[in-house]
């Protein structure tokens, strides 16, 4: 969307007037697509797809820029690359950081101090353009999964536009030079060249967006093709102009529709990009050919209200987004509607203000644009005051009360946890106020988890080959194998311990949300196939060489019956069982580890809210139980009867009717109900004692 913006300012020679070559329908249809997007992201459901905003936005950018390019390489021959970029730093950066500092600060004031160091570094990388392949990391980082929606996240597809104009100038740059040295024709020879972008990024965007849909929604790869639609349809400009004005009248109107249908018609259940994005995209271009004859749409798209939109649709972009994620956070959870359409709306005031007090005085500054190298300095002093924004965020993220000097533990793992239960019984773990000190610090209890994720022992929810990761005693006389989700991931740690001195071979079996169970279980509202094809892998990995002991748990509740119909937790305890008895058919001992309470909210979030009142981030066993698997679990364990070994932490969890969210010193939680890593280790000895007792006779003894 940026790249519009800069053109236009080449197209306006004075500031507020339209000048020769300037276009009110580009105008129009960009005013389309940012209201596309603010509506969409008002949280209007009538508008679904109101996401092909940003489609339309890249296709208008390739469109706008390549007319640039290819006529300065028509009339001289070359393209001035510190020209080029000195335009975009000028236009683009100053409203960048302005909007960088307002994101941080917003932060700051508005949203969990536990989400502070995510969204810092989002503000870096967005000041440096490469946002969207974070984005892409964390969309299939399960451990991402506590984080919100960042204040910065549209800047996804600023991203993508920059990184396309540093290829797509480069490669121009490459074009001069054959068209000087062999005489072709400059657009002919463009053509080959976006071709050479064009295809295979349609052709990878349309695979990843079957295999790896979360990533192809943000990576660069995947969107070249949108902007070399636009690029296609610059080249052929004198085409275009030969049309027949009824003919380009049609396509004017057909291509409307189109954009239209996309916004009603699609959702985020749509795979996307991929092929969907051809509707939207081969659209834009349709409306923009029209343009060349003032055909079809184009009266309507040059209506002023919609040409005065589309003038502030960089600012509008930029700012509203910031507003909806602060004001989301700010009301405890979903905007509605009504609120978010007012949110938005109100982006109109910063963006005004920033266009004109910001953008305006800069992109028109004769001073600035009387050398590149003044352009470009202004570029980099904003892109450094993006990054300052970021870090200074990351700087002001608090910590826990450190331990004091006298009782701080050389390795702080070694802090007591679940511990004080063992020795001082079950108040020992009781909910409290204060605490000496905390580890991890709520701000880390994200990345407080156990190596297993390093080792990428977990396979994300898009893959359904079988990962096995090794831990314990390799030597060990007893082989154990650990299957389930990251519910069962978590407890790695102490297992590998425990392995170690019990001496069993400890083999581990995840998937992300995937319970080992025979069912069908639902993701996104669509069945979890991927889960079910890793289900029979690793069934068929444990039949191939029978372990002594399996050892699951889960955190699924629900699943769908064999005959279909809506998803249910009878259905998910029969699955288990069956599973269960396949897998006891074999001679393997089978041992549940209950699912722990699982917690109404974020609790490390709200004990950085808390730190002197931690009482307030208690919460009910009772209904934490219930709202964990160990119902469905216990379920399938009591139908097998003896065949099955059952270990219920909960008294090492939460001892007392409400759960503390921190005990002995530690952190209890860590993104929904998973455990922190340095509790899960302070469980070792309890852990270890329940293990040998429903492991049973299977377990070695000394003598033996």
């Amino acid at each position: 969307m940026a790249g519009t913006d800069t053109v236009l300012a080449q197209h306006t020679p004075t500031r507020g007037r339209q000048g020769a070559g300037f276009r009110p329908d580009i105008e129009g249809l960009r005013a389309i697509a940012v209201g596309l997007v603010l509506v969409y992201h008002a949280g209007v459901d009538q508008l679904s797809g109101g996401f092909v905003g940003v489609d339309i936005f890249f296709v208008l950018s390739g469109f706008l820029i390549t007319g640039l390019l290819v006529r300065e390489l028509e009339r001289s021959g070359r393209v001035s690359l510190s020209r080029f970029y000195a335009r975009r730093a000028k236009r683009l950066l100053p409203a960048t950081a302005l909007t960088l500092i307002a994101s941080a600060l917003l932060t700051w004031a508005f949203i969990p101090v536990t989400q502070w160091r995510a969204f810092g570094g989002d503000i870096v990388s967005a000041a440096l353009y490469v946002v969207n392949w974070r984005l892409a990391d964390r969309s299939v980082d399960y451990l991402a999964e506590g984080t919100g929606a960042s204040p910065v996240q549209h800047f996804w597809s600023l991203a993508v536009e920059e990184q396309y104009y540093i290829v797509w100038p480069l490669l121009l740059v490459l074009v001069g030079l054959v068209v000087r040295r062999t005489r072709l024709r400059v657009r002919p020879t463009m053509a080959v060249a976006l071709a050479l972008i064009v295809v295979p990024s349609l052709v990878w965007s349309v695979h990843l967006t079957s295999t790896q849909p979360a990533v192809a929604f943000f990576v660069t790869t995947t969107r070249l093709w949108e902007l070399g639609i636009g690029a296609a349809v610059a080249i052929g400009a004198a085409w275009w102009v030969r049309v027949p004005a009824r003919v380009a009248a049609l396509a004017g109107w057909a291509g409307l529709a189109a954009i239209l249908a996309s916004a009603l018609l699609f959702s985020s259940a749509t795979p996307w990009p991929g092929s969907a994005a051809l509707v939207p995209t081969l659209g834009t271009a349709a409306v923009i050919v029209a343009g060349f004859r003032a055909a079809g749409p184009a009266r309507l798209l040059a209506l002023r209200p919609l040409v005065w939109i589309g003038g502030m649709s960089y600012s509008l972009y930029l700012w509203h987004w910031p507003l909806v994620v602060a004001a989301t956070f700010a009301a405890g959870g979903e905007l509605g509607a009504k609120v978010g359409l007012l949110v938005t709306a109100a982006s109109v005031v910063p963006a005004w203000l920033s266009l004109r007090l910001v953008e305006n005085p800069v992109r028109f500054s004769t001073w600035v644009a009387a050398k590149a190298r003044r352009a470009l300095t202004v570029g980099l002093a904003c892109t450094l005051v993006g990054v300052l924004a970021g870090v200074a965020l990351l700087l002001a993220v608090p910590q826990g009360p450190p331990p004091p000097p006298d009782t701080r533990p050389e390795d702080p793992r070694t802090l007591v946890g679940a511990e004080v239960i063992q020795d001082g019984g079950p108040q020992a773990g009781a909910p409290r106020d204060t605490v000496r000190f905390m580890t991890p610090a709520p701000t880390d209890a994200v990345d407080d988890v156990p190596e297993a994720y390093d080792r990428e022992c977990q396979v994300d929810s898009d893959g359904s080959e079988p990962r096995a990761c090794a831990w314990g005693d390799p030597d060990g006389t007893l082989d154990v194998a650990v299957v389930g989700d990251s519910k069962m991931l978590q407890w790695t740690s102490a297992l590998d311990e425990i392995g170690r001195s019990e001496g069993w071979r400890v083999t581990t079996w995840t998937k992300s949300a995937c319970a080992f169970a025979d069912v069908v279980q639902t993701q996104g509202g669509k069945p979890y196939e991927s889960c079910v094809a890793w289900n029979d892998a690793v069934l068929a990995e444990l039949t191939a060489a029978p372990p002594d002991v399996l050892v699951t748990s889960q955190r699924a509740t629900s699943a769908m019956p064999p005959d279909g119909g809506d998803s249910s937790s009878e259905a998910m305890s029969a699955g288990i069982e069956r599973r269960w008895q396949e897998v006891a058919a074999l001679g393997t001992r089978v041992v549940v580890l209950l699912d722990n309470p699982a917690p109404p909210d974020e609790v490390y979030e709200c004990v950085a809210e808390h730190l002197e009142t931690l009482t307030a981030c208690a919460f009910d066993r009772d209904d934490a139980v219930r709202s964990s698997a160990a119902s469905e679990q216990l379920a399938a364990a009591t139908a097998l009867g003896d065949a099955v070994g059952v270990v219920d932490m909960t008294p090492w969890v939460c001892p007392t009717t409400r759960c503390a969210p921190v005990i002995g010193d530690v952190l209890v939680y860590r993104q929904g109900s998973h455990l922190t890593d340095t509790y899960v280790r302070s469980t070792v000895a309890m852990l270890r004692s329940e293990l040998i007792d429903a492991i049973g006779a299977t377990a070695p003894t000394e003598e033996s």
